[in-house]
């Protein structure tokens, strides 16, 4: 449905996206993750026709945005992260300006009051705009967005500045518009990323770091993975077994419940897989184990440890052409 190729975009010397590749497929739900000044909105942008390429391509099923504008477009419906929204009319008038400039040729009025069932905005079609809450004023622009039933969906940053009654809203309406539709979402909020999304792009420095389904995103840690195992035994005994374990770095008690049951948090080395050794240590002490769970990491530190691992490669880069080429002496 979405293809970019080799996309770049320089202002100057600077690079705002650097030669990135990636499909979004019929009815994937993207979300589009990065930090501030990573290229998130420049991508979308470029692939919504507001800006040009440096070089490279975007396609839209099929159509160039650059050589095909018209035809790309009429596949999307985007939402940048301020809606551009006119605030003297009603919800009706604007969705009926919308309708015109896109050529719409479906029904207009059961067309738009279509829409607006989909985004819960029915009561408020006679409404002016500049009376409506900013979780309406949203639910308004996501509507404009949806006129002339685009198969892609644009999100930038839907629930910022959102009350969390009203984040849950948006929410729960952009995964109900993944049924129908191909969705892109651009976010920093990273917990709405895995509440909607099937697959993650993570993009830094103009870059794309990472490219995963959402249910795999926790093999993007690397390093140590941790294990929580509550075992019945001597405490000081157990702990001291669980320590000599080949593979494991680190091991504490974290909770005494009585009767002789305790939990340890195990840290084991390179993602190593300790948990039969520890399942034959526990038995051959004779000390049943109650429960043994890989503790998840959160989406946060996923984010955080992709990012700075892409840092400390391109560092390690830019240490290795800064040194000095010794002569050869021969």
């Amino acid at each position: 449905m979405i293809k970019v190729t080799n996309l770049t975009k320089k202002y100057g010397d600077r690079f705002a996206i650097n030669n990135i590749s990636f499909e979004v497929n019929d009815g994937e739900v993207v979300g589009f993750l990065g930090p501030n000044g990573a290229g998130k909105t420049t991508t979308m942008n470029i692939i919504t026709g507001y800006i040009s390429s440096t070089s490279g391509t975007a396609e839209i099923d099929g159509f160039d945005i650059l050589e095909n504008p018209t035809e790309a477009k009429k596949q999307i419906g985007y939402l940048p992260e301020f809606p551009p929204l006119y605030l003297e009319m009603t919800v009706n008038e604007y969705l009926g300006f919308i309708y015109d400039l896109k050529k719409c040729e479906l029904k207009k009025k059961d067309h738009i009051d279509e829409i607006c069932r989909v985004v819960k905005i029915t009561d408020a079609q006679k409404r002016i705009i500049k009376n409506l809450s900013k979780g309406y004023r949203q639910r308004v622009g996501i509507a404009g967005a949806l006129v002339g039933n685009p198969k892609v969906v644009i999100f930038d940053e839907p629930t910022n500045g959102l009350d969390p009654r009203q984040i849950i809203d948006i929410r729960n309406l952009i995964k109900k518009l993944g049924e129908d539709h191909t969705v892109i979402l651009s976010t920093h909020i990273l917990s709405e990323v895995k509440t909607i999304c099937d697959r993650i792009l993570i993009i830094n420095e103009g870059k794309i770091v990472a490219d995963t389904k959402t249910e795999n995103l926790e093999a993007e840690i690397k390093g140590n993975r941790r294990l929580e195992i509550k075992v019945d035994g001597p405490e000081s005994q157990v702990l001291s077994t669980l320590k000599k374990i080949p593979g494991v770095s680190f091991v504490t008690v974290e909770n005494s419940y009585g009767n002789g049951i305790s939990s340890f948090l195990v840290e084991s080395q390179n993602d190593a897989d300790v948990r039969k050794p520890v399942f034959y240590a526990m038995a051959k002490g004779g000390w049943p184990i109650i429960s043994m769970d890989y503790l998840s990491g959160n989406i946060e530190d996923i984010f955080i440890s992709v990012v700075d691992e892409d840092d400390e490669k391109k560092a390690a880069e830019a240490e290795t052409k800064e040194k000095p080429v010794k002569p050869d002496r021969k």
